[in-house]
């Protein structure tokens, strides 16, 4: 039976910049980590993507991280049975081996290109790389603008928001989850990613992948400053003090702000993704708590901070979309002096060592 694929963001194209939650791709106790680095163009993506699925046809699940500069692209693979990642270690998420040899190393494909024909494309690669960073500059200036306008939404929704009724509902939904189970002498851990991001074929999320385990999910409903976030972190902080491992997935513009939250060991899920807005155990209505007249008060300050925002948005998302069509143009000056034949081999060798691993006791 073939494996089960599951998707996410390891980095995001937020209002800090490019956000990364690296260090939660795979723990430390991992049995091989494969960092692999090169140029654009040189195969690092489609290696991954051909390791995956050679894993996929011999039955083993896969976590797919996909690059949020280039959605389909991958910045990573974990095959979670084996405790084996193969990650992107280039620019702009730099990953070096912690325990080089012991559980890292480093796959360089710049091994397998023709240094000589490389260097007589220099002027143009480090013009091209220039332009890319001036438009993923100016992207982020455009999120980064957006922040505040979503502040002023958060203020004034909160103006209207019953925050003492919220803290009830929170308590109630936490009770229901976790009625059951003991507070632990032993934390549960936590695992930080995305769920979604900004990407050159705008807003994307893989939400769908992320619960696809969930025996209950929980619609968390409400506007912008209604306490979705906060109501999501209050009860994955709550199922680790019951020493349950959960896994956090934030929003794209402001990364430290939750849109989905998944419990494992009880198999449930609670997100504000409106992929579940029908097909869910119970809808959480946050909105119920507004007071109208406030709102009515601030209405067309809201539709227009609402449109603003927005704008901002998707004029980052245009720069992110011109960025990576002029990162494409790198791809030129690799491609023709790669030698694909020894890559190929390197992947061969790669999927041979990985499943070494499937006896290993983690």
């Amino acid at each position: 039976m073939k494996g089960k694929i599951k998707r996410v963001f390891p980095g995001g194209n937020t209002s800090k910049g490019f956000y990364s939650y690296y260090d939660y791709i795979i723990e430390d106790d991992a049995n091989r980590i494969f960092v692999v680095k090169g140029g654009p163009g040189v195969g690092k993506s489609s290696m991954m993507k051909r390791v995956a699925q050679d894993l996929l046809e011999l039955g083993y699940d896969i976590e797919y991280h996909h690059c949020s500069s280039d959605n389909n692209s991958i910045d990573g693979i974990v095959i979670p049975e084996l405790n084996v990642a193969m990650i992107d270690g280039t620019a702009p998420h730099i990953v070096d081996p912690k325990n080089p040899g012991a559980v890292d190393e480093i796959i360089h494909l710049g091994d397998y290109w023709n240094v000589d024909k490389m260097e007589r494309n220099k002027e143009n690669v480090l013009k091209t790389n220039k332009e890319v960073g001036r438009l993923f500059r100016t992207a982020y200036k455009y999120l980064e603008a957006a922040k505040p306008i979503y502040e002023d939404i958060v203020d004034k929704n909160s103006e209207a928001m019953d925050f003492g009724k919220v803290n009830i509902e929170t308590q109630k939904l936490i009770e229901e989850i976790l009625e059951d189970i003991n507070i632990s002498e032993e934390p549960g851990k936590d695992r930080h990613l995305f769920g979604s991001a900004y990407t050159p074929k705008g807003w994307v999320e893989f939400t769908d992948t992320i619960l696809q385990d969930a025996e209950r999910i929980y619609y968390i409903k409400g506007d912008i400053g209604t306490g979705k976030s906060t109501l999501l972190e209050r009860v994955y902080k709550e199922a680790q003090r019951r020493g349950l491992d959960v896994e956090v997935y934030h929003t794209p513009l402001i990364p430290e702000k939750i849109e989905t939250v998944f419990i494992k060991g009880i198999n449930v899920g609670l997100t504000i993704s409106e992929m579940f807005k029908d097909d869910n155990k119970k809808v959480i209505d946050l909105n119920r708590f507004l007071n109208m007249e406030v709102i009515e008060k601030y209405q067309s300050e809201l539709e227009y901070d609402k449109e603003i925002m927005n704008n901002l948005i998707e004029n980052a998302i245009k720069t992110i979309k011109k960025a990576k069509e002029t990162h494409d143009l790198l791809e030129t000056n690799y491609v023709p002096n790669m030698n694909f034949d020894e890559v190929e081999r390197a992947r061969k060798e790669i999927v041979r060592r990985i499943l070494r691993y499937k006896n290993r006791i983690r």
